[in-house]
C-alpha cells in the first residue's frame, strides 16, 4: 500500500491511499485511508481543512502532479469520493500541452471540507459556485503524487469564470518549501518566482481551447487578490461544505459519505467499510500523442482561439 507522502521529504503522513483499477482508464480509483488505523476516509468529507488553524496552515489533497497531463479529481457522487480520472467524450481526459507549458504546471488538487455551493452567487462575481471542492495550485519545487495530503499555505486567489461559474483558484505553498518563509502574499510571489503569476493566468484562460472550448474568462479582469481575500473566500466555502455535510443545502449527486463526522446524515460505520483490494497495476495505454503542443492564437481568443495544425506545427518534448 502506497503511503501519501506531502513531498519528496521524510515526513510521515497521516493518510495513505488505495489504488484500485487500471490508471488511464475509466476504472481507476485512489482511496483514502488513515495510516495509523486504515480507517477508511473522504479526501472531501474527513481529511480537515485547517492542519493548523492558528498557523494556517492548511491541508490540501493533490489530485494532479505537476507536469502531467491526466485529469483526476476527487469524484462528488461516488462514496467516499475517490480520485478518479475525469472523463471526454467517454473517454479519460487528458489536459494538452498547451505551448509554452508542459501539463500542469503546479502540483493541483482540492482544499477538502470546503464547497463552491452552485446554488449562491458570489457578490462580487456575480456567478454561481462550480459545485466542487475549492481548487489549489501548490508551486513548491517538489513534484507531489497523487493522493498526497500536503500541508499548505494560501498566499492569494485568481477567480476563474469558468462556464458561466465562479471556479476560484487558491495560490499555495508546502510549508516544508524552502521558500516557504519568504512567500505570504502576492507580492512575495512575483517577486521570488517572476512570471509565474502571469503564467498561471495564462494557462487557465486557454487550456481548454484545443478541446473545441472558448478561452475561460476571469472576475475583477484577471487580477490576482491577496492572503486575506483568499481566506475570505476559504472560509466562506468552508461554511457553505458545512451546510452541506449537515444536510442544510441542496447536494444533488454529491455523495456526503464519511466516516468521522459524527451527527451528519452520511456518516459511516467504518467496520462495515469495505475497499477494494489494493492494486499496482501498469497504465493503459495512452491514444492521443500527449508530447505535442498546441499553439494557441492569444490575440483572437475573445472570439475564438485558434488552435494551429498541430501537424503542421509540431515541436516533440523530450521531458522524463
Amino acid at each position: 500500500m502506497a503511503t501519501a507522502t506531502p513531498d519528496s521529504t521524510s515526513h510521515k503522513s497521516e493518510y495513505s491511499v488505495r489504488k484500485s483499477g487500471r490508471p488511464f482508464t475509466k476504472d481507476y480509483r485512489v482511496y483514502f485511508e488513515r495510516a495509523k488505523d486504515k480507517v477508511p476516509v473522504s479526501p472531501f468529507h474527513d481529511i480537515p481543512l485547517y492542519h493548523d488553524k492558528e498557523k494556517g496552515i492548511l491541508n490540501m489533497v493533490v489530485e494532479i502532479p505537476r507536469w502531467t497531463n491526466a485529469k483526476f479529481e476527487i469524484t462528488r457522487n461516488e462514496s467516499l469520493n475517490p480520485i478518479a480520472q475525469d472523463t471526454l467524450h467517454d473517454s479519460p481526459r487528458f489536459v494538452k500541452n498547451c505551448f509554452p507549458y508542459k501539463g500542469y504546471i503546479w502540483n493541483y488538487g482540492a482544499l477538502p471540507q470546503t464547497w463552491e455551493d452552485p446554488h449562491t452567487k458570489n457578490r462580487d462575481t456575480h456567478r454561481r459556485g462550480d459545485n466542487d471542492p475549492l481548487d489549489a495550485c501548490e508551486i513548491g519545487r517538489a513534484i507531489a503524487r497523487t493522493g498526497d495530503v500536503k500541508q499548505v499555505r494560501a498566499l492569494g486567489i485568481l477567480g476563474l469564470l469558468d462556464g458561466g461559474e465562479t471556479d476560484w483558484k487558491v495560490l499555495v505553498i508546502d510549508v516544508r518549501d524552502p521558500l516557504a518563509d519568504k512567500l505570504r502574499d502576492i507580492a512575495d510571489v512575483e517577486k521570488y518566482l517572476p512570471g509565474l503569476l502571469d503564467a498561471t493566468r495564462d494557462w487557465f484562460r486557454i487550456y481548454k481551447v484545443p478541446d473545441g472550448e472558448p478561452g475561460n474568462e476571469y472576475a475583477f479582469g484577471g487580477e490576482w487578490k491577496g492572503v486575506g481575500y483568499a481566506e475570505k473566500i476559504i472560509e466562506e466555502c468552508a461554511a457553505a461544505w458545512k451546510k452541506l455535510v449537515k444536510g442544510e443545502a441542496k447536494r444533488g449527486d454529491i455523495s456526503l459519505d464519511n466516516t468521522t463526522l459524527s451527527g451528519t446524515p452520511g456518516k459511516l460505520d467504518p467496520d462495515k467499510v469495505k475497499l477494494p483490494p489494493d492494486e499496482d497495476l501498469a497504465p493503459a495505454p495512452i491514444d492521443e500523442d500527449l508530447e505535442e503542443w498546441y499553439y494557441i492564437d492569444r490575440k483572437s481568443i475573445e472570439d475564438r482561439a485558434t488552435v494551429l495544425d498541430g501537424h503542421d506545427l509540431h515541436i516533440a518534448l523530450n521531458i522524463s
